[in-house]
């Protein structure tokens, strides 16, 4: 019995691309990093030192631990404070 063939995703991946390029629709910014764990440890405290937690909901949204001691993280903020 063979198996059946894989639809086409040309139509879902440009979809998709143009739903990323414009971005989160949440009003925060992003950034994501891929530092070894000290640097990483040294960005993270430069973020929350420069835009404070209070005022602009900084916040690590996610992080993974790599092979050979690398952190990638993402780190998100509200663009201005009121």
């Amino acid at each position: 019995m063979r198996t059946p063939a894989r639809p086409p995703l040309d139509g879902l991946k440009k979809r998709l691309d143009r739903s990323r390029a414009a971005g989160p629709r949440d009003g925060f910014l992003r950034e994501t990093f891929v530092l070894p764990r000290v640097a990483a440890r040294d960005k993270a405290k430069e973020w929350f030192e420069r835009w404070p937690k209070q005022a602009y909901w900084t916040e690590i949204e996610s992080w993974f631990e790599r092979p050979n001691d690398v952190i990638e993280f993402t780190i998100r903020r509200l663009p201005a404070a009121d």
